[in-house]
């Protein structure tokens, strides 16, 4: 059963985010829909990582299996014209069955973008670049940012940095101007003419086709869903677990701890023009991660705390001794590597 490794980059701005959700548009669900019109094959492709809503993608990594044969190129090519344009397709690779976007990788790169100072009337944020940066009414010192960002390197436990239930909280999204205080699509190719064809996608009635909406209804989702045993995000204090078969149902769910250590290899703001750009580099991140980080560095940057203040929260393990979240649409998923890509480079240095 060929299995394949796709690279994507999307705006996730009109999308519910990267996980299948029914009745609305996610990046799995167009992604899903497109395979399905190209193949006539009905798969859950899996991502390296969820990216939220109004997060946007360089370079996500899906995989997903066929079960016939298809030229990569013919692939590569068809599924860029059923997909809507907000979501491309960047390469496909012919992978070994056991390699997993998100199993398989070992490190994964995000950027967060923020336009400071937008209240001081020569900087107006453009609507062309809204979307994908966070227009911050705040001037930002750079150097407390860096001083900040540089506490975080190597292994921690990030739980004062991990999403949890909104109940235990009292941290929120800092808003915009922070100021601090259907049914899948039917068969549409015939897939013996997948290997031979170059216009692979020859829909005969186009109107009957919804993946340009990218929305999968509840019958279809929930298929996909229990057929794909979809992972789901860990909570930060452990997941609950359903009672075994021969246990009361009125026995309390059993929480299983989980680990939430990550190791940081690389963390630095510098700055582009005017904007401030975070980039960082770890062995996963754990949900809200990378925007509680940027929320928590914006308070220090503006002298709510200090860069010395990021060992104490990490400390805490606690989520409200950090800062807020910053906005969805400044975060972007910019690389994701594996281990052949570490082979390759090592290689390359050699080489040099």
């Amino acid at each position: 059963m060929p299995h394949w490794k796709t690279i994507l980059t999307y705006d996730g701005t009109p999308y519910n985010g990267w996980q299948i959700q029914p009745s609305l548009p996610t990046v799995q669900g167009a992604l899903a829909q497109a395979i399905h019109r190209v193949t006539g094959e009905t798969v859950l492709p899996q991502g390296s990582g969820r990216t939220d809503t109004g997060v946007h993608a360089l370079a996500q990594v899906a995989t997903f299996s066929l079960s016939v044969p298809i030229p990569a190129a013919n692939l590569h090519r068809a599924l860029n014209r059923a997909l809507p344009p907000s979501i491309r397709v960047l390469s496909v690779t012919p992978v070994p069955e056991d390699f997993h976007a998100r199993h398989s990788a070992r490190r994964k790169t995000y950027e967060y973008r923020i336009l400071p100072g937008c209240d001081d009337k020569d900087l107006i944020c453009s609507p062309m670049l809204a979307p994908y940066v966070w227009a911050c009414r705040l001037p930002l010192e750079l150097a407390p940012l860096q001083q900040a960002a540089a506490h975080i390197l190597g292994p921690h436990d990030f739980t004062s940095f991990a999403a949890v239930d909104p109940d235990l909280t009292t941290r929120t999204t800092a808003p915009d101007s922070t100021e601090f205080p259907s049914t899948l699509s039917p068969d549409l190719s015939n897939r013996s003419d997948i290997s031979t064809s170059e216009d692979i996608v020859t829909p005969t009635n186009q109107n009957s086709v919804t993946s340009q909406k990218s929305v999968i209804s509840t019958e279809a989702a929930h298929s996909l869903i229990v057929s794909s045993a979809v992972e789901r995000p860990p909570h930060s204090a452990g997941i609950a677990t359903d009672p075994a078969p021969d246990q009361d149902p009125a026995t309390p769910k059993k929480i299983i701890p989980t680990d939430n250590t990550r190791t940081i290899f690389h963390s630095a703001w510098h700055q582009h023009e005017d904007l401030l750009i975070y980039r960082i580099t770890g062995s996963g991140f754990l949900h809200h991660m990378v925007r509680n980080l940027v929320g928590t560095f914006v308070e220090i940057a503006v002298n709510r705390l200090h860069p010395d203040d990021i060992p104490k929260i990490l400390a805490a393990r606690n989520r409200s001794a950090a800062g807020p979240t910053a906005p969805a649409r400044g975060l972007f998923l910019v690389e994701v590597s594996y281990a052949e890509d570490e082979i390759t480079h090592a290689e390359a240095e050699v080489k040099h």
